[in-house]
């Protein structure tokens, strides 16, 4: 018995030794089987933009805004320039609009006839010469301007969404003058 066991153990130290020339490099080949030979590496530049983005900052060349229109079921996204203001974006949002066949069809495609707001429950309209850059917000609510009767026949004269509260606050029902904290 002590030749069998002489024998596996020399076997197992056999096995031993290649296992490690065989996990030292692929394939079972040392680097001395190989012939050592440097790998080529290609040259890089790490820094070679670093000096010219620290001298101008880079800046937004398009924004990509949502615009929500009136009764519509989704969100028009409209691509523009970034230093287009309200109104290139109500003129460009109806145009989609209308380019879309979208429903529902809106009543005129004149962009005088229509207001931006930041969402839905915001009453003041954004002035038509601010720039979008600087409204902080890229989702924006499209509705039509209402126009009064009285100042249509007089004037042709468009009311805001801040008038139109206040005028039906004024006409509305005498028990909502109770609860005049709402107001």
């Amino acid at each position: 018995m002590p030749n069998l066991k002489a024998n596996s153990a020399a076997k197992n130290s056999i096995r031993r030794e290649k296992l490690k020339e065989k996990s030292s490099s692929f394939n079972g080949r040392t680097a001395t089987m190989m012939g050592v030979r440097e790998l080529r590496r290609p040259n890089t530049l790490p820094n070679l933009m670093s000096h010219e983005t620290a001298a101008r900052p880079q800046q937004l060349t398009k924004l990509l805004l949502n615009v929500t229109v009136q009764g519509s079921v989704g969100a028009l996204h409209v691509l523009t320039t970034s230093d287009s203001i309200v109104g290139d974006l109500i003129l460009l949002a109806v145009g989609q609009y209308t380019k879309e066949g979208r429903r529902p069809i809106l009543p005129s495609t004149d962009p005088a006839r229509f207001d931006l707001h930041y969402s839905q429950f915001s009453l003041d309209s954004l002035d038509r010469d601010e720039k979008l850059i600087n409204l902080g917000s890229r989702n924006f609510f499209l509705c039509q301007r209402r126009v009064d009767d009285e100042a249509e026949t007089a004037s042709s004269h468009s009311v805001s969404c801040s008038e139109q509260v206040e005028k039906a606050a004024k006409t509305s029902l005498p028990w909502l003058k109770i609860m005049n904290f709402l107001l």
